[in-house]
């Protein structure tokens, strides 16, 4: 029987005592064990079915204190870079290392080959000038490909297939090249794509259609095919079947390895950002909370992105009695989390629970104002808690310069 998930994003606090709860410092994130093996039981099953590799992309979820949890479930990591691989290569060892970059530094690059043994290349000059080394070095070499196909609606900066993309090879790109080099092509072992941002597997099955007609010819011959990240797969109502059936397709038609490179996917409402209302305030019809955690800080995906996270126990606005905006005590003006709504108005010293956390968050956080930075703490199966680690004032120090 396949696993799915279908429990709210505080599901797992059930087993979180209100002791513990107020044990808890403020703010800390707080990382969910038995949500995060579920997830991975998920993508595992995918796996099973599919024979596809999934790898976990370590830009969304870095937290490598529980890499154990999840290494029975995954294939290996996916990383943005060198130090990225290097985690991975030291957290893993046993498991694939795969790493992609927009552009390779020459002073990295030998190091980069101690680590990774999947290196894939954003254009055909960065293909002609690390290929050749990359392939000497006995690693499996890849081209990104951009389809040319948005399957994303809303913001510009996440569609890596918008006009003047800068990620990915276009096929005309790809002639060009072959033009001047034909050798180009015998370096490659796979093509990489990465066009998905939280979506579901009707937006792959649009991309593939893209893949094939622009790439497909270049398909037959090599080892393997990326879909890269993007897929929602441990969402509630994310369509599995379908993903399956994508999966499926390239693998029976190409003779391809597949692999999956999500982030979100593996970590996805495993975490929590716990946080204690300092001052509330009103400003004409708005009212108005501070808290010990900054948007702009500890989540700056809520601006970036942007998006309103969930908050136990509150509503949308308007939907319950009292509807307060939460923000952080930064200068910054904009450094809000989002309007909420209440049974009641929070109160200075009031514990509020923000969830889905365990993504974008640690691996994305700042001391902008000299913040500092939330300790980490997991949360158990059992309901028990235990600090990971936690900062203080020479980590905001010691990143700007160094006195003897």
């Amino acid at each position: 029987m396949r696993l799915v998930d279908t429990r709210p994003p505080f599901a797992g606090l059930a087993n979180l005592s209100e002791g513990a709860l107020a044990s808890l410092p403020t703010p800390c994130y707080l990382l969910d064990e038995a949500q995060l093996r579920r997830n991975g039981e998920i993508l595992l099953g995918v796996q099973q079915l599919t024979g596809c590799k999934i790898l976990l992309a370590q830009k969304a979820f870095s937290n490598f204190d529980l890499y154990p949890l999840l290494a029975p479930c995954l294939a290996g990591t996916e990383a943005s870079g060198l130090y990225e691989s290097r985690l991975g290569k030291e957290e893993l060892p046993e498991k694939e290392n795969h790493v992609f970059c927009a552009a390779y530094r020459v002073d990295e690059f030998n190091e980069l080959l101690d680590y990774a043994d999947h290196i894939v290349f954003n254009s055909p000059a960065q293909l002609a000038k690390f290929g050749p080394a990359a392939k000497a070095a006995g690693k499996s070499v890849g081209l990104r490909i951009n389809p040319e196909r948005s399957t994303q609606e809303g913001h510009a900066i996440y569609d890596p297939c918008a006009p003047g993309s800068r990620l990915g090879t276009t096929r005309a790109q790809w002639d060009a090249a072959l033009a001047k080099q034909p050798g180009l092509a015998a370096l490659l072992d796979g093509l990489h794509f990465h066009t998905l941002c939280e979506q579901d597997a009707d937006a792959l099955a649009v991309t593939l259609d893209a893949v094939e007609e622009k790439f497909g010819d270049l398909l037959p011959g090599l080892k393997w095919l990326n879909f890269g990240g993007g897929h929602h797969i441990t969402r509630p109502g994310y369509d599995l079947t379908a993903l399956e059936a994508c999966i499926a397709r390239m693998q029976e038609k190409y003779g391809v390895q597949v692999y999956l490179e999500p982030g979100e996917a593996w970590a996805l409402n495993a975490g929590y950002l716990v946080t204690t209302v300092l001052d509330t305030l009103q400003n004409g019809d708005t009212s108005l909370a501070v808290l010990d955690m900054s948007a702009a800080c500890h989540t700056p995906d809520v601006i970036e992105m942007p998006y309103r996270p969930p908050l136990l126990d509150a509503g949308e606005p308007g939907e319950k009695p009292c509807t307060v905006r939460l923000g952080g005590p930064t200068c910054l003006a904009g450094d809000v989390v989002g309007d909420y709504s209440f049974d009641a108005p929070p109160a200075e010293g009031d514990r509020l629970i923000f969830g889905d956390m365990a993504i974008y968050t640690t691996c994305k956080n700042n001391t902008f104002n000299g913040m500092p930075l939330p300790p980490i703490w997991a949360l158990a199966e059992d309901g028990t808690c235990r600090e990971l680690v936690r900062f203080g004032y020479n980590d905001f120090k010691m990143r700007l310069g160094h006195r003897a």
